[in-house]
């Protein structure tokens, strides 16, 4: 049983389901983590954890990492939007397991920063994305942040991995 989407590709339901499962964890902790943050953390303190190196402080981001493009807000919601809806469509299509995991990381994470773009003050669709991770004196950023870098780095070892196997 399998449907054929636009473009022929069939969709494999066991596969999109669990890149869905692992997108919806994603976005679960990780708006978990920034509504403990906002609970708990303050702009003005930090808490370390690895003395300079890491720790925990609170911050509102209106750009993207180091606040690039903070001027541009509503662009970068529409990019978000456009770059969830674009995983979406790739988790319909994800032909292994380890694909529908890669992509369900990185769809979660886009999502989870792209739901403070849309419901964050100052308001709808130009929301300040909350921070708390604080890396040294480089940036804060969060946990959809951490995600989307780890299911990036998968990513990349199942590209390379396959190639081996090609040649």
């Amino acid at each position: 049983m399998s449907a054929a989407g636009p473009i022929g590709a069939r969709v494999r339901p066991r596969l999109f389901l669990l890149a869905f499962a692992v997108a919806a964890s994603a976005v679960l902790i990780d708006q978990g983590t920034k509504a403990l943050a906002l609970a708990r953390l303050s702009e003005q303190a930090r808490i370390p954890l690895l003395g300079d190196l890491l720790g925990l402080q609170l911050a509102f981001n209106p750009g993207t990492v180091m606040s690039l493009g903070s001027g541009s807000t509503w662009l970068i919601t529409l990019i978000a939007a456009a770059a969830s809806v674009g995983l979406l469509l790739a988790a319909t299509r994800a032909r292994t397991a380890g694909w529908a995991v890669v992509i369900g990381l990185i769809w979660g994470g886009a999502v989870g920063n792209l739901l403070d773009r849309l419901f964050a003050p100052p308001g709808f669709g130009v929301g300040h994305v909350t921070d708390f991770l604080a890396y040294g004196n480089l940036f804060i950023g969060n946990l959809a942040d951490v995600i989307i870098g780890i299911g990036v780095g998968f990513g990349l070892l199942l590209y390379l991995r396959q190639g081996k196997t090609r040649a």
